[in-house]
C-alpha cells in the first residue's frame, strides 16, 4: 500500500499542530526525498501552519514559490494568506492578493468575502464591512449568509450601537438571511456591556421569524450561548425569558451545566442542582450525565464520582451513558488498567453492552481483559 497525497496532508497537519510548522516542513522534505508526491493540499497545510505561528512573510514567500514546485495557488491558498493579512491590517498586500483572484481555481468564494467582512469588523470598520456585504448582494453570484453578518453585529454590540444592530438585523431579514447560533452569540455581547434587557428584546424580535414555538426558540438560544462558552449571558437572558413565562426544561438545564463546566466553573455547575430543586424541578438522569461528563472532561473524575454517588443516593438509575462517561473519565486520568477492570465489571453486570466495550477498547487503545 502506497501512501497518497491525502495521507501526507493528514501527517503534515498533525506535525504542525503537535510540534510546530518547522517539524511539518522537515517531514515534507523527507516525504519528497523518499519519492513521495505531495499535492497542493500539503503545501496549503504548511501555509496554514506558518500563518498560525505568525510567520506571515515566510508564508508569502512559500506562496510565491508554489509555481516553481509545480503548483498554482488555488482559492484555498489565497484565503489562508488573505485571512492573516487582513487580521493583521496589512490591507495593501491583501488588496494585491484580491486583485490576483481571477480564474476558475482562484475566484473569490463566500469564504473569501466572509474573511474580508470579519477582519474589517474586527478592526472596527463596520461601514466598510457592510459595503462588502452589499457588493456580494449586488453581484448576485454569492449570497450573504448569517456568517457574513454576524461579525458586524458582534462589533456593533461591543460598541453599544443598538440602532445599527437593529438595522443590520432588519437587512438580514429583508434579504431572507436566517439568523443562526452565531447571531444569538453576537447579540449576547450586549450583556457584557450591561445591556441585558436590550439583548433580550433584540433576540426576542427574531422569534417570529423562526419556525418554532416560543419554548423551542428560547431553549435553542440558551443552548447556542452555552455551546460557545457564553454562559454568563445565557443566565442573564434566562432570567428575562422566565419573566415572559419560559420554564427551563431538562435540555436547558443540561445546556447550562455543560456551559459552566466548559468554563471551568465546576462549583457553580454543581450548585445548579440545588437551584433546580429549590425551583421545584426534579433533576433527571440526563442532567446528572451532563454534570458527570463536564467534570470528567475537566479532569475532575474525583468530583464526578461524588456526583455519581449523590445520584444513587437520590434514587436515580444510572444509564449506560453514565457508566461510559465515567470509564472515559478514568482513561483521561491516565488510569487505563483501572478503566479496563471497571469496564469488565460493568459488562459482567450487564449495564454496559458489548458494542460499547469494543468501541472504548478500540478508541482509547486500552487492553481488554477477557470477557
Amino acid at each position: 500500500l502506497v501512501p497518497n497525497a491525502f495521507t501526507y496532508s493528514i501527517l503534515l497537519e498533525a506535525a504542525y499542530k503537535e510540534r510546530g510548522v518547522n517539524e511539518a516542513m522537515r517531514l515534507l522534505d523527507e516525504i519528497i526525498a523518499k519519492g513521495g508526491t505531495p499535492n497542493l493540499v500539503s503545501y496549503n497545510v504548511i501555509l496554514t501552519g506558518l500563518c498560525k505561528e505568525g510567520r506571515v512573510d515566510e508564508a508569502i514567500q512559500l506562496f510565491r514559490n508554489l509555481p516553481s514546485k509545480g503548483f498554482n495557488p488555488n482559492v484555498v491558498s489565497y484565503n489562508i494568506l488573505l485571512r492573516t493579512l487582513c487580521y493583521e491590517g496589512r490591507w495593501a498586500e491583501a488588496n494585491e492578493l484580491l486583485a490576483e483572484m481571477v480564474g476558475d481555481d482562484r475566484s473569490p468564494t463566500i469564504v473569501t468575502y466572509n474573511i474580508l467582512i470579519g477582519s474589517l469588523a474586527f478592526h472596527g470598520r463596520t461601514d466598510h464591512a457592510l459595503k462588502v456585504v452589499d457588493e456580494m448582494h449586488r453581484g448576485g453570484q454569492l449570497k450573504p449568509t448569517a456568517a457574513s453578518y454576524n461579525p458586524i453585529i458582534a462589533r456593533l454590540c461591543k460598541e453599544r450601537k443598538l440602532d445599527a444592530v437593529i438595522k443590520c438585523l432588519d437587512e438580514m431579514m429583508y434579504r431572507h438571511c436566517s439568523p443562526n447560533e452565531g447571531t444569538y452569540n453576537a447579540i449576547a455581547l450586549l450583556c457584557e456591556e450591561g445591556m441585558v434587557q436590550e439583548a433580550f428584546s433584540t433576540i426576542q424580535s427574531l422569534r417570529p421569524k423562526q419556525s418554532s414555538s416560543n419554548h423551542d426558540f428560547y431553549r435553542t438560544v440558551i443552548s447556542s450561548l452555552c455551546k460557545k462558552g457564553n454562559t454568563y449571558a445565557a443566565f442573564k437572558l434566562l432570567y428575562e425569558m422566565t419573566t415572559c413565562g419560559f420554564n427551563p426544561d431538562s435540555y436547558t438545564y443540561s445546556s447550562l451545566i455543560r456551559g459552566l463546566c466548559m468554563e471551568r466553573m465546576l462549583g457553580v455547575a454543581i450548585d445548579v442542582f440545588r437551584i433546580m430543586e429549590l425551583s421545584g424541578y426534579r433533576p433527571d438522569t440526563d442532567n446528572f450525565n451532563a454534570l458527570v461528563l463536564g467534570l470528567c472532561k475537566s479532569r475532575r473524575t474525583d468530583l464526578s464520582l461524588e456526583v455519581f454517588g449523590m445520584m444513587i443516593e437520590k434514587g436515580y438509575m444510572p444509564s449506560e451513558t453514565t457508566y461510559t462517561i465515567l470509564v472515559e473519565g478514568i482513561i483521561r486520568e491516565e488510569e487505563r488498567e483501572l478503566a479496563a477492570v471497571v469496564l469488565k465489571e460493568l459488562h459482567q453486570r450487564q449495564v454496559v453492552s458489548r458494542n460499547t466495550v469494543e468501541r472504548i477498547v478500540m478508541q482509547y487503545d486500552i487492553e481488554e481483559l477477557s470477557i
